[in-house]
């Protein structure tokens, strides 16, 4: 579970930003959010189960999302590929920063510790890098780094990091361009590091639309009965008038050219593809049920629908395993009524471990009764071409019962669009 993601010098973000998901000290109304939106960790902490993220086209939501997907790949390859940093991309309009550091640090749970990891690096090198662990109450360094000097580590809490430092005694343990942490996993005997690493990725993040990868994972849930039965029910609760799916293997010249897939085309040299068919009613002329009839999912589904079943291995896991799921353009696709249902779902008593941060433009969820203050976020892009994260606990005099949605498109907490007159465009050309 996440507390704080933090970074700085970022794609759109020129100063440092953190996504914050602890709760706030309010009261919300009705009551039953401060309780079923909340994960209480301890009589000390709870922390959200949800998070929307607002702001107008162009204003750097995707960035957030963009920094944590180089964080994760930074931490997972920087070992055995040494090209990774070269996808830093640090904030441009500024002479302050185009030759910095980005900075990224995240704060998160694992196994009842909390765990603080960040490190600075630009395209060539790491320049710095830090772990920490509080079990309890007070925190412990468990390694720093400056360069490719470790300058701190503990013998006692990170003893695998430390026996590789004492046995190779001072040789070159890590490359400037790879993280220590990443170095111990791959020795054998960090177990530490291999379970925190282990834990960074296993958050499920949804970038962008269509993606290949999704529609084949969904599909391999299909072959495992218990999340066949989860996908399935999932479509038929959205209403989209599905009555089953079945993957079915067909010869190649038995599929039409239009409903195959990019990787079913990668094997079409095989005699065999598999296929998704969905199965729905099929009525006479009466509009009377004559039976029920397979079709060509791909072909004849709706774009909703599709997400949907993309969508639904990661709301599973998410659910299931407790993982922490972020979504670009939640509500794309999607009625009102569905991605409100979602949220609800994430903010229920059926969750007790996992979390869903999505960046959406539609404002029917900006509603006290959906969401608490701190669970609503906004991103605004200054004059100069930075962009700021905040949220709206921040703004004073907001009540508990407010208008959320009115008040935002009213512009009275920013983040929103300055448009033109579009009309001006056809007139001017009209009188030239």
């Amino acid at each position: 579970m996440i507390e704080e993601f933090s970074f700085g010098n970022s794609c759109s973000f020129k100063d440092m930003q953190t996504l914050n998901m602890t709760s706030a000290p309010i009261k919300s109304n009705p009551a039953s959010l401060d309780k079923d939106n909340l994960i209480q960790v301890n009589e000390n902490l709870s922390l959200l189960k949800s998070k929307a993220i607002y702001g107008a086209n162009a204003s750097g939501k995707s960035n957030i999302i963009k920094s944590l997907l180089l964080f994760i790949g930074i931490v997972k390859y920087s070992v055995r590929d040494e090209t990774v940093l070269s996808l830093m991309n640090p904030f441009v309009f500024s002479k302050e920063t185009e030759n910095e550091p980005t900075f990224f640090q995240l704060i998160f749970r694992h196994k009842g510790t909390r765990y603080r990891y960040g490190f600075e690096a630009d395209k060539e090198k790491i320049y710095s890098e830090w772990l920490f662990a509080t079990p309890n109450i007070r925190e412990q360094c468990l390694f720093t780094r400056e360069g490719n000097e470790i300058t701190k580590i503990s013998k006692k809490h990170y003893a695998e990091g430390y026996k590789i430092v004492t046995l190779l005694d001072g040789n070159e343990i890590i490359r400037d361009n790879s993280l220590f942490l990443t170095a111990i996993k791959t020795f054998g005997i960090g177990k530490l590091s291999k379970s925190l690493i282990d834990e960074i990725s296993s958050m499920t993040i949804i970038n962008g639309l269509g993606a290949q990868g999704l529609f084949n994972l969904a599909s391999n849930y299909l072959e495992k009965n218990k999340t066949k039965k989860f996908i399935v029910d999932f479509l038929k609760h959205a209403d989209v008038g599905l009555k089953g799916l079945e993957v079915v293997d067909l010869p190649v010249d038995k599929i039409p050219v239009n409903v195959r897939t990019d990787e079913q085309d990668k094997f079409k040299d095989t005699s065999k593809m598999k296929l998704i068919i969905s199965k729905r009613t099929f009525y006479d002329e009466k509009e009377k049920k004559v039976e029920d009839r397979f079709f060509p999912f791909s072909a004849l589904e709706s774009e909703g629908t599709k997400k949907m079943f993309e969508l639904s291995p990661a709301i599973y896991d998410a659910l299931n395993d407790g993982r922490t799921l972020f979504i670009d353009e939640f509500d794309a696709r999607f009625h009102p009524l569905l991605t409100k249902r979602i949220v609800e779902l994430f903010n229920s008593s059926v969750n007790t471990k996992s979390q869903l941060v999505f960046i959406t433009h539609d404002t029917n969820l900006l509603s006290s009764k959906l969401l608490r203050r701190d669970q609503i976020d906004f991103v605004e892009k200054d004059k100069y071409g930075a962009s700021h994260l905040y949220t709206l606990v921040e703004f004073k005099g907001i009540r508990n019962n407010a208008s959320y949605e009115k008040d935002y498109i009213q512009g009275k907490y920013g983040a929103i669009p300055f448009l033109g007159n579009f009309e001006e465009l056809f007139n001017r050309d009209k009188n030239a």
